[in-house]
């Protein structure tokens, strides 16, 4: 059996034992899962420490395999290790290495020893896939945590706080859960259905107007995500699901918060740069900007203003209007990586319009910025400082792989698919939108251009500061 090392090590601006606690809290696992992988987890016990045991189902090129990996040789701010006992690989021993550089910085180093199964046969089918997907998994680890940490302490001096959550099982909803719980915070999930452990703390039923608001007692901030998906065909029903899931959800948080004794100090309640209406050209908008009258910025206009028993109680209210939220695993990339990966991606119809994109970890860290910002109310638009046409799009989603992406999809054939409403007032609608508030409050983007949000995405980019 032929045994393979890998070992990365990357400096971060943080404690030691902060950077190990960052480890040992919930959300850690899901945090450095890479997206570009279909990683369930089946069962865990038992954190990090010694005996604990995870059971995972990996999914790497259309094949699932079982993982079946036990923690060892726990000590606190030095080291803990991952052993596989069970699982495609013949020997995997991974090893988390900790060591404190100075008062203020430490160094995290990762070391796997490996073998793959058949010997010598192992090494040559898919020694090089290993060794290449070792060095994108470990190169996206290492940027997503260090740009965790670094959010984190930007309000180190802040109480933890205690943190409601709609949508949490949404493709942001999801990241942000897990951003939180790495940073110390508590988060209730809001859900439909039973509660479960670990999937719903708090069970809600926005249809029936029913919520439990004695079950958000004692929480500092609600974080509203929930919402019908917009890129479905627009049928008479879907649009009215849109518009209710929307405005009828967010008035019964809403009413709850005002509600309580005790009121959270802020809600932050999703929205859309959609309130700019689907036409608007190369025109530069910002959150000044007058709203427009299409459906979508009528439902934006709703739905933004069924807070108001929140902000009429006193509450600090955020409107999160949110761009294109940019990732290989969810949102309108998903939909068209796979074309990418090929070489087969394009622009859409002419090109010409305006997309106001932000990378998935940035929405995340926007999101946790006006959390944390007291200055922050009203509407603020989640995007990259700077909007590009939809043929910059494809051109640098291209060259962040690169692949070719010069193919166009005609505009006919996505309105055969979804319908020509949809299809204009999304995929093809024009939306230069400028960050204005972000920008005036300090918040510092990770990955600024549509080319490193992929790259990121794809484990092709470097951790650099934010």
């Amino acid at each position: 059996m032929t045994t393979h090392s890998f070992i990365r090590s990357i400096r971060v601006p943080v404690p030691v034992n902060e950077l190990f606690a960052w480890h040992e809290r919930e959300g850690a696992f899901e945090r450095l899962s890479p997206p570009w992988q279909q990683v369930r987890v089946v069962s865990r016990s038992g954190g990090i420490r010694d005996g604990a045991t995870v059971e995972l189902d990996v999914k790497t090129l259309g094949v699932t395999s079982r993982w079946n990996v036990v923690h060892r040789d726990y000590r606190q701010n030095v080291q803990f290790v991952d052993e596989m006992r069970g699982g495609p690989f013949a020997k995997w021993v991974h090893t988390h290495g900790f060591a404190s550089d100075g008062e203020h910085a430490s160094i995290l180093t990762d070391k796997i020893e490996y073998a793959l199964p058949l010997d010598g046969l192992g090494d040559v089918a898919a020694g090089w896939f290993v060794r290449d997907t070792l060095d994108r998994t470990f190169r996206y680890r290492h940027a997503v945590m260090a740009h965790d940490l670094a959010r984190h302490a930007q309000f180190a001096s802040r109480d933890r706080l205690k943190i409601a959550v709609t949508g949490a099982s949404g493709f942001v909803g999801r990241a942000l859960c897990a951003f939180l719980t790495t940073g110390g915070h508590q988060v209730l999930r809001i859900g439909r259905g039973a509660v479960r452990p670990g999937e719903t703390d708090v069970s809600w039923d926005p249809t029936r107007g029913q919520l439990d608001a004695s079950a958000l007692e004692g929480v500092h901030a609600v974080i509203h995500l929930a919402g019908a998906p917009i890129a479905e065909r627009w049928t008479d029903e879907h649009r009215r699901a849109i518009r209710e899931s929307r405005v009828q959800g967010t008035e019964l948080i809403a009413r709850a918060i005002a509600s309580l004794r005790t009121k959270p100090s802020v809600l932050l309640s999703g929205s859309a740069i959609g309130a700019y209406g689907a036409n608007r050209g190369a025109e530069l908008v910002d959150e000044s900007s007058a709203l427009a009258n299409d459906f979508l910025a009528d439902v934006v206009r709703e739905w933004e203003g069924a807070t108001s028993a929140a902000s009429d109680a006193g509450v600090r209210v955020v409107h999160l209007r949110t761009g294109i939220v940019t990732g290989v695993a969810g949102g309108a990339l998903a939909k068209q990586w796979p074309l990418f990966q090929l070489g087969l991606g394009g622009p859409l119809g002419d090109g010409r319009h305006y997309m106001s994109c932000i990378a998935l970890d940035d929405e995340v860290g926007a999101i946790y910025h006006c959390l944390m910002d007291e200055r922050v109310s009203g509407p603020v638009n989640l995007v990259a400082p700077e909007a590009i046409t939809n043929a910059e799009y494809a051109t640098q989603v291209g060259a962040a792989i690169g692949r070719p992406a010069f193919l166009p999809a005609p505009a006919f054939a996505m309105a055969l698919l979804y319908g020509r409403e949809m299809v204009d007032a999304t995929a093809l609608a024009s939306q230069r939108v400028r960050p204005t508030v972000l920008t005036q409050h300090g918040f510092r983007w990770a990955w600024p251009t549509v080319e490193k949000m992929v790259a990121f995405e794809t484990g092709r980019a470097e951790f650099s500061p934010a």
